[in-house]
C-alpha cells in the first residue's frame, strides 16, 4: 500500500509542478513587470508568442491534469478495496503511471517525434489495469 500512495502523491507533485516550465517561459517573453502587473495589454486576443517548446509544456501539464482525476480514482478505490486486490500490483501499476507521465512530459516538452504517444499509452493503460484489478 506504502508504494501506492507513494507514487500517487509523487503524481500529485509532477501535476502541481508541470506549470513550472511555461510559466518561466511567459515570464520570459512578456517581461517582469507585464508578468507582475497580470496580463498584457490585449490579453488574451493578443498574447506576445510563447516558445514552441513552452507551448508543449503547457498542453503537457494541462494533459496531466485532465489524466489525474481518473488516477486518483482507481488508486483510491483500489486502496479501499483492501485484501480483495493485490495491491503490490497496484503499487507498481502506480509507480508504471508515474514514470509514464513523467516520460510523457519530458518527450511532450522536448519535442521528440513518435514517443508521445506510446508514453501516454502505457499511462492509461495504468490507469486501466488498476480500475479492472479494482473491480474484478
Amino acid at each position: 500500500m506504502e508504494t501506492a500512495i507513494y507514487y500517487l502523491a509523487l503524481s500529485g507533485l509532477l501535476t502541481l509542478l508541470l506549470w513550472t516550465p511555461y510559466i518561466l517561459a511567459r515570464v520570459f517573453v512578456w517581461g517582469i513587470p507585464t508578468f507582475l502587473h497580470n496580463y498584457p495589454e490585449g490579453f488574451p486576443a493578443q498574447e506576445p508568442e510563447a516558445p514552441l517548446w513552452a507551448q508543449r509544456a503547457k498542453r503537457a501539464h494541462l494533459n496531466m491534469v485532465e489524466t489525474m482525476p481518473a488516477f486518483i480514482a482507481v488508486t483510491v478505490a483500489a486502496l479501499f478495496m483492501g485484501d480483495s486486490v493485490d495491491i503490490e500490483k497496484i503499487g507498481t501499476w502506480t509507480q508504471i503511471f508515474f514514470f509514464a507521465r513523467l516520460g510523457h512530459a519530458a518527450v511532450y516538452i522536448t519535442g521528440i517525434p513518435g514517443l508521445r504517444t506510446p508514453v501516454y499509452l502505457l499511462s492509461w493503460a495504468a490507469i486501466l489495469a488498476i480500475g479492472f484489478m479494482t473491480i474484478m
